[in-house]
């Protein structure tokens, strides 16, 4: 009888390589960045910061330079630019525009520019959406300002706009409003299953929310599976062209539920408290940091993300190489 030894195929590194079944490509991965009127080091995430409008382009440039398939653009308006309806989130003047016209000016086509549509960072309370008197978010009434949101991210320059909110029928108004307005050829990727997760804490510090609560009324259960892939098919019923799970490693049976079932591309959002603990442990000298960030990009891509939006693009393009 023949015994068959799996560990002829990973005798040396050159046969480790050739027969590797998932392979990350820098061009897939996507650098989430921030721009903000107060530049300055995040302290819960070692090596991010917040650039100004006048470093962001450069910044952006860097990391295409390093490999990086695209740019996720966040806004983060000073505290008293903010109002109950978030209005400086599609305001021509608002700082996340002026930031995508100078990552647009610097870049032009050379990468692909996305921006995050949503109104958390611009609202007082902090909710992805405008409030009712009773304090809970408004989904219909939230829909106008997303589209409102989308039109004056692209009129800045955004290729992809890119709704976070959660908010039902978001891709179906923002796909009529574009069209609407003769955008025919701006892709929406749509945070399809989006979970109220307790690993956003340092995203929160790097934007100074505001958030008041929790928004575990429009963000999805952690503990719930099948809704994450019924979100995602909505979103894709409504003609999203891109769709993504966030966060990315605690929810890798969600992704490959996702992406076996999808259509378009697939990303997935190695969230900021994924990207902490690494940093932190690394940071004691407990883990390999390089082989740490690699392996968990690499499990993400193996369950079934075409796209990675990860905070360590930039780095992990150069090491790919």
């Amino acid at each position: 009888m023949i015994q068959f030894r799996p560990r002829r195929l990973r005798t040396t590194p050159a046969m480790r390589r050739l027969v590797r079944e998932v392979e990350v490509r820098p061009s897939q991965l996507v650098l989430p960045m921030f721009v903000s009127d107060t530049p300055g080091d995040i302290s819960s995430m070692p090596g991010v910061r917040r650039h100004g409008v006048d470093e962001i382009g450069g910044a952006a440039e860097r990391a295409v330079a390093a490999g990086v398939g695209g740019i996720m653009l966040f806004g983060v308006p000073a505290d008293s630019a903010k109002d109950e309806q978030g209005t400086q989130g599609w305001a021509e003047d608002g700082i996340l525009q002026r930031g995508l016209r100078a990552v647009r000016g610097a870049l032009g086509n050379d990468t692909v520019i996305m921006a995050d549509t949503c109104l958390d960072e611009f609202t007082t309370h902090g909710h992805c959406g405008f409030l009712t008197p009773e304090g809970t978010v408004d989904n219909d009434a939230t829909l106008a300002a997303y589209v409102s949101m989308a039109i004056a991210q692209v009129e800045a320059g955004a290729h992809v706009v890119s709704p976070s909110g959660m908010m039902d029928a978001q891709v179906e108004h923002i796909r009529a409003g574009l069209d609407g307005q003769g955008l025919h050829d701006i892709a929406i990727l749509a945070y399809a299953a989006k979970y109220a997760s307790a690993f956003y804490g340092p995203f929160r510090e790097a934007v100074a929310s505001s958030l008041q609560g929790d928004r575990r009324t429009y963000q999805q259960d952690p503990a719930n599976r099948r809704e994450g892939l019924r979100e995602a098919e909505l979103d894709l019923a409504e003609g999203a062209d891109m769709v993504m799970v966030k966060p990315a490693g605690y929810y890798l049976d969600v992704l490959s539920d996702v992406a076996a079932a999808s259509d378009v591309p697939v990303a997935a959002y190695q969230v900021s408290g994924e990207y902490a603990m690494i940093e932190a442990a690394a940071g004691q000298g407990w883990i390999d940091r390089r082989a740490a960030v690699t392996e968990s990009v690499t499990a993400i891509v193996r369950a079934g993300a075409d796209i990675v939006l990860t905070y360590w693009a930039e780095e992990l393009a150069t090491w790919l190489k």
